[in-house]
């Protein structure tokens, strides 16, 4: 009760004499649910956050996101897994580290016991702000729920609930939020624990701190072995592909792909939330795949898909019907490569790449200390070579693997294909090769369309002349 800080306000309404006017305002509404539903008193919930948080010159996407998106994500998170929704009395475990008001734990609930009303649904989450986690907290006790699972606090410094792994793991983290006001422990925590630790993958740009909770979020699934978990959440396009080879972003994607954790990419339409209008997309990640899905990530353009709002809040101007939402869900379920040109399935390796370097020699044929031929660096340029099939994912250290033979082969081969027939005396300085790894989403959906032929352009022209010419002969008139 403290977090919500009523004394300052009630005293401060009091002094205004606005008091009894709010209090009175309240007694005078039908607030039950025969007459608001859950669903709309959420959304004037959020209509309310979103006016207040523009006053303040806050981020209202922090604290809620679309009722309809969490819909989808959660059905992303269970159509693959029948063992909670048909065994009765199976207790399902969720958790949000970014859990807001708690709208993503208290819709996943819903969701899961509309498929199995005899699930015992245990909800855990973590929020940062100190408003936000009070109504969290009060959303749990109201439903029922215990609410010392929903605890204060940063997730990355102060995890709240260290020793847990859960069923379900979801979150709408804030995009291109600065970590590098608390990155002390985080690199700490990189350095000495590694891999036993949360971020041993590596560590993304402190401008953008979005794949910290992947990391954090992975931390939580329960081992395979035990059924294993499922994660959903929402990024910007960041995540995609940012990062150079051997960076932070890159080795983190390396690290879930080659794990055979990332199961499905979903690109939503723009104008879907309410405090930007990017693109947005539902990564849906998990240590225990079907048979039919090992080794391979299924990518769902749903940018085409959405219905326009009857009125606008803030920059939101478009929502997922359930008609939308049920196609969505069907198109991941169904596992095609090629659904109405919305879903495509590749391998693995298809998003790994070797970034080599090819230097030129010198004009005066020049040679270094070891009698080779002296690098001009002026002419040095880098290239993208696929990685190749055969026993993927090798070896698990990038190091050794630049030293593998089929890698090694795979780069003679396009250099005596693609480098060499141009410039003969290159060579690749296999030194300073990275392994780099990104989901160019655009591109793999990109469908070429031809220009218009010279002569459907002429006629254009020839049209916008003569209404020119009409137009200056009014004038003349």
């Amino acid at each position: 009760m403290e977090r919500f800080n009523f004394d300052s306000i009630v005293t401060d309404l009091a002094r205004k004499n606005l008091l009894y006017k709010v209090v009175g305002r309240f007694a005078d509404t039908d607030l039950h649910p025969d007459t608001i539903s859950n669903l709309e008193m959420g959304y004037l919930y959020e209509e309310l956050i979103r006016k207040f948080s523009e006053l303040s010159n806050e981020t209202a996407g922090e604290h809620f996101t679309p009722r309809e998106v969490i819909r989808l994500m959660v059905n992303l998170l269970i159509t693959e897994d029948d063992d909670i929704l048909t065994k009765p009395g199976r207790i399902a475990t969720v958790y949000d580290p970014a859990a807001g008001t708690g709208g993503m734990l208290s819709v996943a609930e819903a969701h899961i016991r509309e498929h199995n009303s005899g699930a015992n649904v245990a909800l855990f989450g973590q929020e940062l702000n100190d408003e936000t986690f009070a109504v969290a907290k009060s959303d749990m006790m109201v439903k029922g729920q215990d609410a010392s699972r929903i605890v204060p606090g940063n997730s990355f410094t102060d995890d709240g609930h260290p020793k847990e792994t859960f069923d379900y793991i979801l979150a709408n983290p804030p995009f291109g939020v600065d970590w590098g006001k608390y990155a002390e422990p985080i690199i700490e925590e990189h350095k000495t624990k590694g891999f036993d630790g949360r971020f041993g993958p590596g560590l993304p740009r402190k401008s953008d701190g979005s794949m910290l909770f992947l990391l954090h979020m992975i931390s939580k699934m329960k081992p395979a072995s035990k059924g294993g978990s499922r994660i959903a959440i929402i990024f910007n396009a960041s995540p995609l592909f940012t990062g150079s080879p051997g960076g932070g972003e890159s080795e983190i994607r390396r690290w879930i792909i080659e794990n055979d954790w990332l199961e499905t990419i979903v690109a939503m339409p723009e104008q879907l939330f309410y405090n930007t209008g990017i693109a947005t997309y539902v990564w849906v990640v998990t240590n225990n795949k079907s048979d039919e899905r090992k080794g391979l990530v299924q990518l769902i353009d749903a940018r085409e898909m959405w219905t326009p709002m009857k009125k606008s809040l803030g920059d939101k101007r478009r929502m997922f019907s359930e008609e939308q939402i049920a196609e969505i869900t069907r198109i991941h379920q169904d596992f095609t490569d090629a659904d109405d040109k919305v879903s495509k399935v590749f391998p693995n390796h298809h998003f790994g790449f070797q970034r080599i370097t090819v230097d030129r020699p010198m004009e005066d044929r020049s040679v270094d200390k070891n009698g080779q031929p002296a690098a001009d660096s002026a002419l040095r340029d880098t290239e993208t070579v696929p990685l190749p099939e055969e026993n993927y994912p090798w070896v698990s250290d990038p190091k050794d693997r630049l030293a593998d033979e089929a890698h090694r082969d795979t780069v003679e081969a396009y250099m005596k294909e693609e480098v060499l027939p141009w410039v003969p005396d290159a060579w690749v300085d296999h030194g300073k090769t990275k392994i780099g790894y990104e989901i160019p989403f655009t591109r793999e959906f990109y469908v070429y369309e031809p220009p218009r032929s010279l002569e459907e352009i002429d006629a254009d022209i020839e049209g916008i002349e003569s209404e020119i010419l009409a137009l200056l002969e009014e004038i003349r008139r």
